[in-house]
């Protein structure tokens, strides 16, 4: 008699909460509570934390300061203007296996708002909307003490994440912004941080737009065997 193929377990809740989350880049008009608001951000702190340091800043952007940066951002973008970052995240030089995947990550994204390769105009419509905050009702500037050692990158990193995750599990999206580290002074000097932070990224929250064609990117992670290795 034969045996019946076990089943595949189903996802458990972090699994499946985890593989919904995905960036989203167009939100409904409606506003986050701040008391919801407010407890996604003490859930995401109880993320590790090397010697409990618990490094990084959470600054949310409103009314005339929210403007007042958006503004400035896309007119440095637009002008061109250079400005030195404070911390490198891209390699230098990018290796190739790694600019394929960025590329992918582009295609992806372009490919589900139809706009072509060779059409600049529409993607740098798109790339715009980064210092828009892509228009969610809650906009966040993440930064970090400038004297912390790399370590405190990976613990705010886990932070993060742990935001996005309690968004995920409360039916709100988010997406990071790394566009805005490339304008750390600007960002400092349009709200009035203290020159001891670094800006590490950016990041937009809210209720997620589900019509809209941008929220259908999705793209794909290396397999297992990329990444893992037994060591005997």
């Amino acid at each position: 008699m034969l045996r019946p193929e076990p089943m595949a377990p189903a996802a458990d809740g972090f699994e499946a909460l985890a593989q919904s989350r995905h960036s989203v880049r167009a939100y409904l008009d409606r506003p986050v509570p701040s008391a919801l608001f407010e407890r996604l951000l003490v859930t995401a702190r109880l993320a590790p934390s090397g010697a409990n340091l618990q490094p990084g800043h959470f600054w949310a952007v409103e009314g005339a300061a929210r403007e007042r940066l958006s503004a400035a951002l896309s007119r440095a973008w637009r002008d061109q203007v250079p400005q030195a970052e404070d911390y490198g995240y891209f390699p230098r030089p990018m290796p190739m296996q790694l600019r394929k995947r960025q590329v992918a990550a582009a295609q992806a994204l372009y490919g589900a708002l139809g706009v072509a390769r060779g059409d600049e105009a529409g993607r740098a419509a798109q790339f715009e909307r980064n210092f828009r905050f892509f228009d969610a009702p809650v906009a966040l500037v993440i930064t970090i003490e400038r004297d912390f050692g790399a370590g405190g990158f990976m613990d705010l990193g886990m932070c993060l994440h742990a935001l996005m995750l309690a968004a995920e599990a409360q039916g709100l999206a988010s997406c990071a912004i790394g566009a805005l580290a490339s304008y750390p002074q600007i960002v400092r000097e349009a709200l009035c941080l203290p020159a001891t932070d670094l800006v590490v990224c950016g990041m937009a929250l809210g209720w997620e737009d589900a019509q809209a064609p941008v929220n259908r990117t999705r793209t794909v992670r290396e397999p297992l065997a990329r990444y893992f290795q037994v060591l005997r």
